[in-house]
């Protein structure tokens, strides 16, 4: 009744602000879940001041997430892209005096200057470049599989498998030697797991030291394609362009690391998370293997959709505008909470079900609008032809211990899945 409805919302504690931002909450699914479903039924837009950060709105819902991203003119992309507590942001504009940016890549690009960057790599990563690529792709997968078959019958998926597939294969298109692929990863973790202590073994990294150690590397990298130019994104952008003037030194340093970090991380926590949805659903994993086709219908994107591994962007509002009945102030802060709009039951019948023949699948997993993932169609290139490889040489596969979900707000996935199994 009503009257029960008042008595309980005057007992019910408030929804808890630190816990939104709390990296431990991004450790714990279940956790997640339900201060995420409490968030869309109660207040799906919900004004939000945890300690130490800067306030914000947060976006629960799959239509209004939508509304925002759509509205790329009136929800902009700059100044404010992700969460950072307020003494970091503080650090970076003492760091680049006064801005509040260390990096300028295309996430942090709005309208016609967007788009221009965008362009430059666009090609690489369209279906038609990457088919030219699958066979290349099919042996890595092959490599990978072969070498955890040779580990004997088990090995902990993550750290021996998941992570080196999809990083080897960005490395190359972008033309990273194998031998420098461990330095990329360790960099990669000290920007999206900073806060994970299974992750960080050491202090806390300096941000500037992190993004001054791809910095350096890619400097090298790029006075090395100039003098020996290669088919890879390298070259590309080290002769780049934009408006008929070479592009920026911090642009050209951002397009590198936004490549080099988000174009293998993800695609790992996607395989990662998968194959753990896969064993926690035995059905489904039956399906898979009597239907490998499963894969390319849609079995890959309800592999993202379930995981998500982008848990947030930003938006500021350029002016004021009314979302879901709050009035969103001009210079207001929305956050886009994708995990929670891809649990959104009015966007997807049975949200917490592991349906890989799920129609329709248009998730938020590589995000909506002008900024849809530019590296989407290879990210599910990699994952089908990693699954199709694995599940065709090797059986029985089932946990041998915990799964552990990595302490980060911001990208973040499994970061331990024992698993044991047996080779065809």
């Amino acid at each position: 009744s009503r009257r029960v409805q008042l008595l309980m919302a005057t007992i019910a504690p408030p929804i808890d602000d630190d816990a939104i931002v709390a990296p431990a909450t991004y450790s714990d699914p279940d956790a997640y879940d339900r201060l995420f479903a409490r968030l869309r039924a109660e207040d799906p837009v919900h004004w939000t001041e945890p300690a130490d950060y800067r306030p914000f709105w947060s976006v629960t819902r799959f239509a209004d997430i939508q509304e925002v991203e759509r509205n790329a003119a009136q929800f902009l992309n700059a100044p404010r892209m992700m969460l950072r507590p307020v003494s970091v942001e503080e650090q970076v504009r003492k760091l680049t005096g006064g801005s509040a940016l260390m990096l300028r890549d295309i996430v942090h690009m709005d309208g016609r200057d967007h788009m221009a960057h965008r362009k430059l790599t666009q090609a690489w990563f369209m279906p038609g470049r990457l088919k030219a690529l699958e066979e290349d792709l099919r042996a890595l997968a092959r490599h990978f599989v072969g070498q955890m078959i040779e580990r004997g019958g088990a090995c902990e998926f993550v750290d021996d498998v998941a992570v080196w597939f999809p990083l080897r294969v960005i490395m190359r298109i972008l033309g990273v030697p194998a031998e420098d692929e461990a330095r990329m990863l360790v960099l990669t973790r000290d920007i999206f797991g900073p806060d994970d202590p299974d992750i960080r073994k050491g202090p806390k990294p300096d941000l500037a030291t992190t993004i001054k150690g791809f910095t350096d590397y890619f400097a090298e990298l790029t006075e090395a394609r100039r003098r020996d130019p290669s088919d890879d994104i390298a070259t590309l952008l080290s002769t780049a362009e934009v408006d008929g003037e070479p592009i920026g030194t911090l642009e050209l340093m951002s397009y590198y690391i936004i490549i080099a970090t988000a174009g293998h991380d993800t695609t790992s926590s996607t395989i990662a998370g998968g194959l753990l949805a896969l064993l926690q659903n035995p059905a489904e994993m039956e399906r898979l293997r009597s239907d490998p086709a499963i894969l390319a219908a849609g079995g890959v994107d309800e592999m993202v959709r379930w995981v998500t591994p982008v848990k947030h962007f930003f938006r500021t509002a350029a002016q004021d505008y009314d979302l879901c009945g709050k009035t969103i102030r001009a210079g207001d802060h929305l956050m886009m909470c994708y995990p929670s709009a891809n649990r959104d039951a009015d966007a997807f019948p049975d949200p917490f079900r592991f349906d890989l023949s799920r129609p329709p699948n248009r998730h938020l997993g590589f995000g909506y609008g002008p900024h849809l993932c530019l590296g989407q169609h290879l990210a599910k290139m990699e994952t089908r032809i990693f699954f199709e490889e694995l599940l065709a040489r090797v059986d029985a596969i089932e946990l041998a211990g915990d799964p552990a979900w990595v302490a980060s707000n911001f990208v973040s996935g499994l970061k331990r899945l024992p698993i044991a199994y047996k080779a065809r």
